[in-house]
């Protein structure tokens, strides 16, 4: 998802972000450059949702920096002007292919649940019923350990050229001189209005004085972000996971600063403890890996989902030649891969740290044709049961689980970047939902995640198995993924989305697009989506609902379609938000982004092709 930068023309002396006070926000703005959803030439790229953030990875790349420290610079402004879904208070998924090794890596940067979270921590004691969803968000409850900036520091010690303080430069300056609201970050604003009111620091830092969104063409100022990303430059991760910094994290959670009077059911508080903090680790993951329409494929292992059910769908759809068949008949194949794909994620995927998930079969073409025999010339009812991916693999259909699909949000941020020695860089990072948690730490100007909702609250059916509960450490399972496709060993595109579940279809969909359609990788993400995630309906984009395509899908192949729809439009009318990048051979790129929504994204390159 995205927002837009605000730039402020006020003093800078006060170091107090306050709404409407000079030094944090002003009306008008200084020209800026155009942004462009598609980019080519050399040197290197960056596609991400803001175009203050692709021109700090542009920066880092022209200065000497790696796809991995443009990585960096890009997430860490995305931090700045797009606070509500990106941030140090958030984590996600990085996947690195490095050139010279000719080697996918990937980094895993979930959020943990804190000591004292339990399976039933969002069981209501007092009705035995799970939490409505809102009440569990809007807590310090749903506050997982964040993950961001321990990935940060990770990837560029690793893999970088730069340091993590050189690299976070570009988002200091951003912070202090601001970014000028537009109307998507308006609109952002008006979603989470009851989020944001509910907490002071939250309110304080996002709202006017009155409690309301702040005005389109002001500039906003942060900073009390400036000085956390300074600190953090100077005494680096140690002092967010075991610093003032980090005390301010579980204090934060664990006693939010409510405004008496705004929610109407009780704040509760979280159990995050400066230990917890202290044990937070990265783990790295070996990439999942399919191969499809001479691709290889490479995603993100559990604890996301992400990697398995797109791989799932694929090795279901490698059935057909999709490119030979009528449109409406290949799009109705991949609805109801993804219909199948993903009834096993809810049933088998979660933190592989907690439960065994059966990755090889869930990715073996043999199981793959156990559930393609399933899709005959009409729509799968849904829930479809999720199949039996242990081997010996049954027959046609065979079933040995039930799943739970769970919530999640759809607010999440997606980047990639490229350098001149050819690594590349393909990074999807969240605070879960818009504004995650609600719950801004009171003087570092950044919101807390709420992923920890992104548990399971209780099993489809009392007692039967789920391996996505909540337990103290376990990363609730996700759906973000962020992709790499090699050709005969090198580079040949990298692309992902933000979407909570829909990323899953996003990405699928662009995949389904690119190869088997033809479309170039800019029309394949511009093209109306529609998403399948085993539940009666198809959620459908208006372009996509109201097209010729969707009404033979309902007639000749039984597809029912819901019209995505909401009070914040075009905002709740979207699906996916997604970036990606092309290797064109000779050290050039294309970067690709959202031509509309989400008011269009940013794709920029160090050596534009003219």
């Amino acid at each position: 998802m995205r927002l837009r930068p605000f730039c402020a023309v006020l003093a800078a002396a006060s170091l107090t972000v306050t709404a409407f006070a000079p030094s944090a926000l002003a009306h008008g703005s200084p020209s800026r450059e155009t942004k462009r959803p598609v980019a080519t030439g050399s040197g290197g790229a960056v596609s991400s949702a803001d175009l203050d953030a692709s021109k700090a990875g542009i920066a880092v790349l022209r200065h000497g920096g790696n796809a991995i420290d443009a990585a960096v610079a890009t997430a860490t402004t995305l931090g700045v002007t797009e606070p509500f879904v990106a941030g140090p208070g958030g984590g996600g998924y990085m996947v690195i292919y490095l050139a010279k090794q000719h080697r996918v890596i990937t980094l895993d940067s979930r959020e943990t649940c804190a000591s004292g979270c339990s399976p039933t921590m969002f069981v209501d004691p007092s009705t035995g019923k799970p939490l409505p969803f809102e009440q569990a968000r809007r807590s310090g409850l749903s506050v997982g350990v964040p993950g961001m900036v321990a990935t940060w520091a990770k990837s560029i010690r690793q893999y970088g050229r730069k340091s993590f303080a050189q690299d976070l430069q570009p988002a200091v300056q951003r912070a202090k001189s601001g970014f000028t609201i537009d109307s998507t970050f308006r609109q952002m604003e008006q979603a989470s209005l009851p989020d944001l009111q509910t907490f002071a620091a939250s309110r304080k830092l996002f709202l006017t004085k009155s409690g309301q969104p702040l005005p389109v063409g002001a500039t906003l100022r942060n900073p009390d972000l400036a000085r956390t990303y300074t600190q953090l430059a100077k005494y680096g991760p140690g002092y967010f996971y075991r610093g003032a910094l980090g005390a301010d994290v579980a204090q934060a959670a664990d006693d939010p600063d409510v405004v008496p009077g705004v929610a109407d059911f009780p704040i509760r508080k979280g159990t995050m403890t400066r230990a917890d903090l202290a044990d937070y680790t990265v783990p790295t993951r070996q990439p999942t890996h399919v191969t499809y329409r001479g691709e290889d494929i490479y995603g993100m292992a559990p604890s996301s989902s992400g990697g398995l059910t797109v791989g799932e769908a694929l090795n279901i759809l490698s059935r057909w030649n999709l490119s030979k068949e009528p449109r409406a008949k290949a799009l109705f194949q991949y609805l109801e891969a993804s219909r199948l794909a993903f009834a096993d994620r809810n049933a088998y995927i979660g933190d592989t740290d907690y439960v065994d998930v059966p990755q090889h079969g869930l990715l073996d073409p043999d199981y793959a044709k156990t559930r393609s025999c399933l899709i005959k010339n009409t729509a799968l009812t849904s829930p479809v049961a999720p199949g039996n991916p242990y081997p010996p693999y049954g027959g046609c259909g065979s079933t040995a689980a039930s799943g739970t699909a769970g919530a999640e949000g759809i607010n999440t941020n997606h980047l990639v970047t490229a350098d001149k020695w050819g690594n590349v860089v393909s990074y999807t990072n969240t605070i879960e939902q818009l504004a995650g948690s609600g719950i801004t730490v009171p003087g570092r100007g950044f919101l807390l995640n709420n992923e920890m909702t992104d548990f399971d609250f209780a099993p489809s059916t009392p007692g039967s198995y789920d391996p996505n509960l909540p337990a103290a450490g376990k990363r609730p399972r996700s759906s973000m993924s962020p992709t790499i496709a090699l050709r005969n060993g090198r580079l040949d595109f990298a692309v992902g989305s933000p979407g909570g579940k829909t990323i899953i279809t996003t990405v699928l969909q662009i995949l389904v697009n690119h190869l088997d359609f033809g479309m170039s990788l800019p029309d394949a993400i511009a093209a109306p989506r529609v998403s399948q995630s085993n539940t009666p309906t198809s959620s459908a984009e208006p372009a996509f609902y109201n097209s010729a395509i969707a009404a033979t899908l309902t007639n000749r192949y039984g597809e029912q379609f819901t019209k995505l729809t909401g009070d914040v439009l075009p905002l709740d009318s979207q699906i996916g938000d997604a970036t990606g990048l092309v290797s064109l051979g000779g050290g050039r790129y294309l970067a690709a982004a959202e031509p509309v929504r989400s008011g269009g994204g940013s794709a920029l390159v160090v050596h534009p092709h003219r």
